[in-house]
């Protein structure tokens, strides 16, 4: 059972106890097994409650709708994304910025490949974004900006975040075509993911 960030999330309502953490993990577990089984369209939020075993008024608690249910799920893998992240750049110099994108590329491939829901959820909701300014690739891009921080020397924090922005948004195409036809993600495409990746960085970290 995954722990749940009550940052920059749209709950109705913060838990407070233990209990009440636990059961809202519960229901972000269900939420993203549902998704696996049935897909975005026919996830309802009865059914979450049921595969959670809570009543339907504690999924109301704390989500207005299923995009809500969905985008905190989203904004959990995400930080579990960033600590996956953080446990593997602690040992990696910041001399050594190619090995930091591939354990970036790395973490995000085993989640990707193992954690229930996330082939259909990863960072954001399959559905138009109502902000376009705080779309899942810009909030993927601003936290990983932060992490690689120091890979990037003395690159204005502009810069920084700008080119990180571009790989997100680079890689998250085409991986997309990576796992478009093999749910391990093709390996040649994935090759070539990190090729475009470390060409693209090189000029800047190089």
């Amino acid at each position: 059972m995954e722990p749940v960030s009550h940052v920059n999330t749209n709950l109705r309502r913060a838990p407070v106890q233990q209990r009440s953490a636990e059961r809202l993990a519960r229901i972000l577990d269900a939420c993203a097994e549902l998704l696996d089984e049935t897909g975005y369209e026919q996830l309802s939020t009865r059914a979450v409650a049921a595969r959670a075993e809570v009543p339907i008024g504690s999924v109301y608690r704390f989500f207005s709708n299923k995009r809500a249910l969905t985008d905190a799920l989203a904004r959990r893998n995400l930080d579990s994304f960033a600590e996956r992240v953080t446990g593997r750049l602690t040992a990696i110099p910041t001399t050594d910025w190619r090995s930091a994108i591939d354990a970036v590329l790395d973490e995000y491939l085993a989640m990707k490949r193992s954690m229930a829901g996330f082939a259909l959820v990863d960072f954001g909701v399959p559905a138009p974004v109502d902000d376009p300014a705080d779309d899942a690739n810009r909030r993927v891009a601003g936290r990983l900006a932060e992490l690689l921080s120091g890979y990037f020397g003395r690159a204005p924090e502009e810069e920084r975040l700008r080119a990180v922005l571009v790989c997100v948004e680079t890689a998250d195409a085409v991986l997309r075509l990576a796992f478009r036809s093999d749910p391990e993600g093709d390996p040649d495409i994935i090759t070539e993911t990190r090729h475009l990746l470390r060409a693209y960085l090189a000029r800047l970290l190089d």
